[in-house]
């Protein structure tokens, strides 16, 4: 085999393994694994100290953040957390060209890589809010509409995922996350957001 090829076969390895590394960080893992794959993770790109949260920020106008935590997704439960990951999250908050759901779906295909991006793309739409009948009552009393988060939340084959965007007065989405949980965790949030 020519230095040409060698030097092709061991490019292409290298980038196997890397590839394949994209799935060390995904709730269920320990919080070490996570932290690895953060540090070695491209996209994210931490600094030096950044652990398990990941801050980036052009301006105070336009931020992100990406956090792996031990717990549970919604709010906090008693009786979990320690070394495994149970929720990962990416949150974007962009005054100057606002958030959409397309946005935070192309950051998830960025960090989590095809795989995971296609578990996202093929799950199952648990629960959307508001309801329709809840923005049709706003709209009809000729009220400005309140600053208003819309979600939905997807069960996939491997993880379950939740979206949310939320938007001022004016309609502007400026604020959104999605976070990438464990499925076990999904009937707790699901109750959570119908009980709001």
């Amino acid at each position: 085999m020519g230095r040409s090829n060698l030097l092709t076969a061991l490019g292409l390895a290298i980038a196997l393994s890397l590839l394949g590394q994209s799935a060390h960080a995904l709730p269920g893992q320990t919080a070490d694994e996570a932290a690895s794959w953060i540090q070695a993770n491209p996209t994210l790109r931490p600094v030096r100290g950044e652990r398990l949260l990941v801050r980036k920020s052009d301006s105070p106008a336009q931020r992100f953040t990406f956090q792996a935590l031990p717990m549970q997704v919604g709010r906090a439960a008693i009786g979990f957390g320690g070394s495994v990951i149970r929720t990962e999250e990416l949150a974007l908050f962009d005054m100057i060209k606002g958030i959409t759901f397309f946005r935070l779906e192309e950051s998830l295909r960025a960090i989590y890589g095809p795989a995971i991006y296609q578990d996202y793309a093929q799950a199952t739409r648990i629960y959307t809010y508001p309801s329709q009948g809840v923005v049709g009552q706003a709209i009809n009393r000729d009220t400005p509409l309140l600053a208003a988060t819309q979600g939905e939340v997807r069960a996939g084959d491997r993880y379950a995922y939740w979206l949310e965007v939320t938007r001022r007065p004016d309609g502007f989405a400026y604020a959104g996350r999605l976070t990438v949980f464990l499925r076990e965790d999904l009937p707790k949030l699901e109750a959570e957001l119908k009980s709001r």
